[in-house]
């Protein structure tokens, strides 16, 4: 029986990843929502060392906080790292709901303060949350599209 690769392309873009990505939402809210940043900075740092390369977060978990969270795990080592972003749900400053949005205008605003939080100066992988009901999709695309062309989103 072969070994499996440890690298996979995501979808089609250029993109190589580890097979299994590790998805951050729980450190910042539900499931618990433990805030202990020093516990999963090491978990973080552990997932890194055994190979896992993905991780995936937005915009909305703990309202910008788990965004924050990777900023602090990652910042030497972004190197290694390849992260997924998502926007869309939007939230207040004290975590209330204020709904879905793919206005384009928010697309690139939810973009600039995702970049400010993670500190890096391009997303890997940014996509919608949820899709919104009173926006075409193609709008929210056409921002997307906009993202990548100013060198501020890869894929």
């Amino acid at each position: 029986m072969s070994t499996p690769p440890r690298r996979r392309r995501l979808g089609n873009s250029t993109l190589e990843v580890s097979p299994i990505g590790l998805g951050c939402m729980g450190m910042s809210e539900f499931y618990g929502g433990d805030r202990d940043e020093a516990a999963h900075i090491e978990t973080l740092h552990a997932a890194i060392d055994l190979g896992i390369d993905f991780f995936d977060t937005a915009d909305m978990y703990g309202a910008g906080h788990n965004e924050e969270l990777l900023a602090k795990a990652f910042a030497d080592r972004w190197d290694k790292v390849t992260v997924a972003t998502k926007f869309g749900v939007r939230r207040g400053p004290k975590g209330e709901w204020l709904g879905i949005s793919g206005r384009p205008d928010y697309v690139k605003e939810a973009c600039d303060k995702s970049l400010k939080r993670l500190g890096i100066e391009i997303i890997d992988l940014y996509y919608q949350h949820r899709p919104d009901p009173e926006v075409p999709v193609e709008e929210s695309i056409g921002a997307m599209k906009e993202l990548v062309e100013a060198g501020k989103v890869r894929f």
